[in-house]
């Protein structure tokens, strides 16, 4: 009886082991720039920045984004440095609200709904995840030096609107060189000598 209770013991650990190795694997939450993070067509202001979070807190559904006028959500999602993204989770409803359809866009900073109608650089068809366990993964290539994602989600499961309760990104960040942050529009550091060069020629960029 002992020892069947240890062999027990010893799996647990494993698997908790192994749910806090996969949890620091989608950690890249911790590198989105926050302040300038965009949801557009969300009911409630500031809900889609609510998605992204840890991976262990992904089952609070009491944290959520939903679409307000019809079905379609994008985010805009600028990183505090460069990324490669290997991975996505979308964790949503078992129901119509669910998206059913991802395209990802990389550094193309305050896209619109009008941008989103170019060719994305990945398309996923989604299938409802409302465990948040089924992870798309990137072509790695494509999204080796990503300093900005866009996220589209154009329609759902048949609801009128979308509702994500977690949207999971998986892989490696690395600290930006100063020139490769001024091409994607975000600064390393707050400079006021940098803001009003910006505001006199905001669409210049200068690469050295």
């Amino acid at each position: 009886m002992a020892h069947g209770h240890g062999h027990g013991c010893r799996c647990c650990c494993g698997e908790a082991a192994a749910d806090g190795d996969r949890g620091a694997a989608w950690g890249l939450y911790l590198r989105i720039d926050r302040q300038r993070l965009q949801c557009l067509n969300e009911r409630r202001e500031g809900s889609g920045a609510l998605v992204f979070r840890a991976w262990e807190e992904r089952g609070d559904r009491a944290q959520f984004v939903e679409s307000d006028d019809d079905e379609e959500l994008l985010f805009n999602i600028p990183f505090t440095g460069n990324v490669k993204l290997k991975g996505v989770i979308v964790m949503g409803e078992d129901d119509g609200t669910h998206p059913a359809e991802m395209r990802l866009f990389k550094n193309i900073p305050h896209m619109s709904f009008d941008d989103a109608a170019r060719e994305p650089d990945q398309t996923f068809s989604l299938n409802r995840d409302p465990a948040g366990e089924l992870e798309y993964p990137t072509k790695i290539a494509r999204f080796s030096n990503v300093c900005h994602l866009s996220i589209h989600f154009p329609k759902n499961f048949g609801a009128e609107t979308t509702k994500i309760f977690y949207i999971g990104l998986k892989g490696e960040w690395t600290e930006a060189h100063r020139h490769e942050v001024t091409i994607c529009n975000y600064e390393a550091s707050a400079n006021p000598a940098d803001h009003k060069l910006e505001q006199i020629t905001p669409q210049t960029h200068f690469i050295s």
